[in-house]
């Protein structure tokens, strides 16, 4: 009887300990939609959080901290991050291994893409950066150890000079792409579609550096409902005036022989999602987003452009000197801007605020006759600039 008492209570201490384990195993959820991403922190502005990276779906994240709307998620033993919950999904058979070792790599290219392949056991988070002098992209694979014991280069890469690795961390390993020439062109970062073989296509340079060589996308900021910004005096709305120069830029450029896409044509509600969409299924050589700015401030004046990634300041630092030459004054070109449009790595991008609309002088000329027709010939010089430099 003794012998059953002791059987009995060591199975109801076992019974609770497992339902203490279950309740406190790390949950796992994926990554689901078109545009999941990891930010920093819980920090918000209008442009929202700090992003740190853009995901592809069915990444396996391990939750560790809840709030309203959003996980914090342990990437590695140092390293975590914030996921909008509307981003994920719990599933139950979802499964990390208490290892996840890298196999084997192969370097090549096809099409307009030099390719870096990496054989992993799971479909694991990352995040990658823009480097120059020397241009090199860097991507963190975040819970993964090297078991990569050889890198298959096959020649077919035309823009990727050398690629390596080192693990900095031990559940960090660090991929390192070096590129052939300065300018950065744009990749992407995802798995395979059937496996979880993490592949980064690096977009080559176009064969010929001109305008009538190009497709250029163009972004007329605002629309539909999202009225933007309005004019001091005349109260004009930023979403006619963006299509208004938008158009023009279009038509300069299409008779330059360009290929042009346009976000928008109309004076549609197109969702910055719907645009990125387009976008990467569209694979422009550049994008040109259109905005024109607004203050509390009315002596805030001058003309500005932004990019968020260091590999794609030339572009908009070139395009600014041309815009300078209308006269406005230099609000500067912007850095790691929290852009939608600026967020994806696919293609080098340009946000021009083309002036203040809530600054007198900076409106009246704006609104002139004819002036949407000069702003898109100094963007088109810009570009030109640009193209020219990498000659």
């Amino acid at each position: 009887m003794k012998n059953m008492l002791s059987v009995l209570i060591a199975l109801v201490v076992f019974l609770q300990v497992s339902a203490q384990d279950t309740t406190h195993r790390p949950k796992l959820v994926r990554t689901i939609g078109p545009l999941p991403y990891l930010e920093y922190g819980t920090g918000d502005d209008r442009l929202g959080g700090a992003k740190m990276t853009y995901l592809d779906t069915n990444i396996v994240l391990k939750v560790i901290d809840s709030s309203l709307t959003d996980y914090k998620v342990q990437l590695s033993e140092y390293h975590t991050a914030y996921v909008a919950k509307a981003n994920v999904v719990a599933n139950s058979t979802l499964r990390l291994l208490p290892e996840n070792l890298s196999g084997s790599w192969f370097v090549g290219g096809e099409g307009k893409f030099d390719i870096v392949s990496v054989s992993l056991p799971n479909r694991l988070p990352y995040k990658s950066v823009q480097q120059i002098s020397p241009s090199r992209i860097v991507v963190d694979l975040f819970g993964v150890t090297s078991n990569t014991n050889w890198i298959t280069q096959r020649g077919a890469n035309t823009y990727i000079k050398q690629v390596w690795y080192e693990q900095p961390e031990d559940d960090v390993l660090r991929v390192f792409i070096e590129l052939d020439k300065p300018v950065h062109w744009g990749y992407s970062v995802g798995y395979d579609s059937t496996t979880s073989r993490l592949k980064i296509m690096v977009k080559r340079p176009p064969e010929k550096l001109r305008l009538r060589d190009l497709v250029i996308a163009i972004d007329p900021g605002h629309g539909g409902t999202n009225t933007g910004a309005a004019g001091k005096n005349t109260k004009v709305l930023e979403k006619n005036l963006t299509l208004q120069y938008a158009k023009a830029l279009q038509q300069l450029l299409e008779r330059k022989g360009a290929t042009v896409i346009m976000t928008r044509t109309t004076d549609a509600d197109v969702s910055q999602p719907e645009r990125t969409a387009l976008l990467k299924k569209a694979e422009p050589d550049l994008l040109i987003s259109i905005h024109f700015n607004s203050s509390g401030n009315p002596t805030a004046s001058g003309t500005s452009t932004y990019y968020r990634y260091i590999g794609f300041q030339p572009l908009t630092q070139h395009i600014l000197k041309r815009m300078l030459e209308l006269g406005f004054n230099n609000f500067g070109n912007v850095g790691s801007f929290n852009f939608a449009l600026s967020g994806p790595t696919d293609y080098p991008n340009c946000l021009v605020e083309v002036g203040f609309l809530s600054n007198e002088e900076d409106e009246k000329k704006m609104t002139a006759k004819g002036f949407d027709e000069d702003v898109a010939a100094k963007i088109c010089r810009g570009i030109a600039d640009w193209l020219k430099e990498m000659d």
